[in-house]
């Protein structure tokens, strides 16, 4: 992998692990896209997600400092009913990892095909919420143990876990103002898992990209991460994910198209 491509892959994640639209399905279309090897570019992709997770962390630290302080006063306060409600939404995806990572990672190895049907359901999401449109109301424990479900589907590389999130939680009359920021916190501890077991399995010695390959990747990955954090809150607040529906029906089917060798 050259310095070029980790600059793009890392631009790639670190902008549309925030925006509804796939940050794992993108990762891997540039990959084909680049010829890269998934197998010999395997700490990479660990690496430039890793530093999304980081970049989230940055972007809403007052807020995940403000939920350390409340749970440590021992009380049943607004913090600690907020982090119960996180540790709910976890339980799927922490099901779905044990029960179904080698069928997810079959199908991170390059399939087009079945990778433009996922994105085509993340467009279903988005467009969802501009039929389905309840009174807001508070989150409930219920409401996170669905969101959860949500995030769990996104273990297929085409399915956006942002997207799946907010637009359960749109769809479920969560506010608006605070759903993108619950979907973003609540992947914190399932990531950061992922990527030490991932890190920890994997081969080093049969890594393709150089340390500083992935520095770049990282570094890129990182203020794009950021950056986009902060805008895509702003934008969930206004409710309006229209454009990035049609987006996803586009490269749907340009992915789809692809997968079948018309290009």
């Amino acid at each position: 992998m050259t310095f070029i491509e980790a600059i793009v892959l890392g631009l790639i994640q670190g902008l549309t692990e925030f925006m509804p639209i796939s940050s794992s399905g993108h990762l891997e279309l540039g990959k084909y896209l680049f010829g890269i090897e998934h197998t010999t570019n395997f700490y990479f992709s660990v690496v430039v997600h890793g530093a999304t997770v980081l970049s989230t962390v940055f972007a809403l630290w007052k807020e995940i400092a403000g939920l350390f302080r409340g749970l440590f006063k021992f009380t049943m306060n607004n913090e600690a009913r907020y982090i119960l409600r996180l540790i709910v939404s976890m339980i799927p995806v922490g099901i779905v990892g044990l029960f179904m990572k080698d069928v997810a990672e079959k199908l991170f190895a390059g399939n087009m095909i079945s990778l433009g049907f996922e994105f085509l359901v993340s467009a279903a999401f988005l467009g969802l919420t501009m039929t389905i449109r309840p009174k807001e109301r508070p989150m409930t424990y219920f409401d996170s143990f669905v969101i959860g479900l949500a995030q769990a589907l996104a273990v297929f590389p085409g399915i956006s876990r942002s997207g799946a999130t907010i637009a359960t939680g749109m769809m479920l009359g969560n506010k608006k103002s605070e759903i993108a920021k619950f979907s973003f916190i609540m992947v914190l501890v399932p990531v950061i898992g992922a990527n030490i077991l991932e890190m920890a399995g994997g081969d080093i010695s049969k890594e393709g990209s150089s340390f500083l390959v992935i520095a770049v990747g990282f570094l890129t990955a990182f203020i794009s991460g950021y950056l986009a954090c902060k805008w895509m809150i702003s934008l969930v607040k206004k409710g309006n994910l229209v454009w990035f529906t049609i987006y996803c029906v586009l490269i749907g089917i340009f992915t789809l198209l692809l997968g079948l060798h018309v290009f």
